[in-house]
């Protein structure tokens, strides 16, 4: 259990730092070679702190080690972090309750649009 907002946006950053890189290797295994850095957008920026800083502080002594796994590939340029603000994560139309127009925005960026009664 995360202890703190930083906290858990750093273990989700790992989670889907280990998924891509996972889905890289599977890419390779059918002849698609990925080039550069894969692009993870985080809207913590404490969190990507943690994981470009290698040194062990206070703040981070009570996160497992298996996270900390992030740091390497972000050392090794397999992963790049990214801040992308709050306003524009798409992912938040899944996760928070929006207003209407908070909302119309994602879901618009994400290809869904509303229709009428008459269009069904």
């Amino acid at each position: 259990m995360a202890q703190s907002s930083v906290e858990a946006e750093y273990i989700s950053t790992a989670a889907a730092a280990n998924q891509a890189i996972w889905l890289r290797k599977i890419l390779l295994d059918v002849g698609q070679i990925q080039d550069g850095a894969i692009v993870i957008w985080v809207d913590n920026k404490s969190a990507i702190c943690i994981a470009n800083n290698p040194l062990q502080h206070g703040r981070t002594k009570h996160i497992k080690v298996k996270f900390h796994a992030i740091r390497e590939v972000v050392k090794s340029r397999e992963i790049s972090l990214e801040h992308c603000s709050s306003e524009e994560q798409i992912a938040d139309i899944m996760t928070k309750a929006l207003s209407k127009g908070k909302f119309e925005m994602p879901r618009l960026r994400l290809g869904v649009h509303k229709k009428t009664v008459e269009e069904c």
